[in-house]
C-alpha cells in the first residue's frame, strides 16, 4: 500500500504591533522547505488601530501570495504588563481575522511549545531557536530581526505537531535530540 503524497504550505506568524514576524514553509512528504520569511514594520506608525489594519492587510497579501493551506500562530504570552497582553492579543485577532476572511484553518502555540518543539528546550533563547532552525531548514543565512525565525519556528512546530514528530520523551542533552530529529551535526559545534 502506498503512502498518500503529503504536500502543505503553513504560514507561521509571530505577531506583534511594532514587528510582526512571518515564515512560509512547504512540506512535500517528508522534505520541509523554507519558502519565504520577513516582518511587518510598524514601528513608524502612529496609532494602535492602525497597526491593526496594516496587520489584517498585510496577512492577507501574505495569505494572497504564497496560498497556505494552514496558519500556525503564537499565542500572546502572559506577562507583567496588561496593556502589552492587550495589545499583541488585538494584533494576534488582526491577523487570524485575515486567515478566517480567507477559511484558512488556524492553530495557535503557546511560545514554550514553540520553542520545545525546535530546539527541545522549552525556555530557549530566540538565537538558539534561530540556529536550529538555520540547521534543520539549511537556511544559508537567518533573517536580520529574529521576529522572521519565530514566524518560521510557528509553522515548523505546527508541522511537527500534526506529524506527530514530537512526544512527552525528554531527550538527555543536544545531541540526543539532534540524533532523534535527524538533523547533521559535528560534535565541536556543541
Amino acid at each position: 500500500m502506498t503512502k498518500p503524497t503529503k504536500d502543505r504550505i503553513i504560514l507561521g506568524i509571530d505577531p506583534g504591533t511594532n514587528i510582526m514576524g512571518y515564515g512560509v514553509i512547504h512540506e512535500k512528504n517528508s522534505v520541509i522547505v523554507c519558502i519565504g520569511y520577513g516582518i511587518v514594520d510598524m514601528r513608524k506608525m502612529d496609532g494602535h488601530f492602525d497597526k491593526l489594519k496594516h496587520i489584517y492587510e498585510r496577512t492577507i497579501q501574505l495569505i494572497d501570495g504564497f496560498k497556505p493551506d494552514e496558519l500556525a500562530i503564537e499565542a500572546p504570552f502572559q506577562g507583567k504588563n496588561v496593556q502589552s497582553m492587550l495589545k499583541l492579543g488585538r494584533a494576534q485577532g488582526a491577523a487570524i481575522a485575515a486567515a478566517l476572511n480567507r477559511t484558512i484553518p488556524i492553530f495557535e502555540y503557546s511560545p514554550r511549545k514553540i520553542k520545545l518543539a525546535i530546539t527541545g528546550n522549552g525556555a530557549a533563547s530566540k538565537e538558539q531557536v534561530a540556529g536550529m532552525l538555520q540547521r534543520i531548514l539549511k537556511l544559508n543565512e537567518l533573517p536580520e530581526k529574529l521576529d522572521a525565525t519565530d514566524g518560521i519556528a510557528a509553522a515548523l512546530c505546527h508541522c511537527y505537531q500534526r506529524d506527530s514528530i514530537i512526544s512527552d520523551v525528554k531527550c538527555n542533552n543536544w545531541k540526543e535530540f539532534l540524533r532523534r530529529k535527524n538533523i547533521p551535526f559535528d560534535d565541536k559545534d556543541l
